[in-house]
């Protein structure tokens, strides 16, 4: 089994390149997802999130993530709190999730979709990491588009993570995704094929 961490910065196309690489074979497990479980109603996250920042975060009972995202940008100090409660649950997850997959098929390629996955210390469960990079400009209007957030707003996400020039120095790969999708989709191809 060989396990290919993919990161990159707010917006870079990380999504794009991770269903480019399921399409090829690959078994994506997708950080956000399982931090949007570990956050269900009546969980211990679900618990911990609305004791950090109240019940005026809940919509119907479900954690509000638009709100959250709104306060956590502004306050460094709340995102760390956020992050202490989600990480070690979704490190978990995803350790189980790897072995699972790996009972299942040892010659897997397992793909770890992880935004944080250096700032998480998620990279030590790696055997290779891919950084996913595009262009400020081009970040800021696909968060516009994607995410339907203000240019403000998107600054203010791509500021309060680790600089993407970082996550190039520790990459062991890197996709460029300024271009076209054939661009971006000619570059996977030689990334699933030195996998092989």
């Amino acid at each position: 089994m060989r396990v290919i961490g993919l990161t990159g910065g707010l917006a870079t196309g990380k999504s794009t390149v991770a269903a480019m690489l399921a399409k090829l074979g690959a078994k994506v497990i997708n950080a956000d997802k399982i931090a949007h479980q570990q956050m269900r109603p009546g969980t211990p996250g679900w618990r911990a999130v609305v004791k950090l920042f109240g019940k005026e975060v809940l919509n119907g009972g479900r954690v509000n993530r638009r709100a959250i995202a709104g306060r956590v940008f502004k306050d460094r100090t709340l995102l760390s709190a956020l992050n202490r409660i989600v990480h070690p649950a979704v490190r978990a997850a995803i350790i189980r999730e790897i072995a699972r997959l790996k009972r299942k098929n040892p010659k897997a390629k397992v793909v770890l979709d992880v935004p944080l996955l250096f700032e998480s210390g998620m990279g030590k469960l790696t055997d290779v990491t891919v950084v996913v990079r595009s262009s400020r400009e081009k970040q800021i209007a696909r968060a516009k588009r994607n995410l339907g957030i203000t240019a403000e707003e998107a600054r203010r996400r791509i500021m309060a993570q680790m600089p993407l020039r970082e996550k190039i120095r520790q990459a062991d790969i890197i996709i460029d995704n300024n271009g076209t999708l054939n661009q971006t989709q000619k570059q996977v191809k030689r990334l699933w094929q030195k996998l092989q």
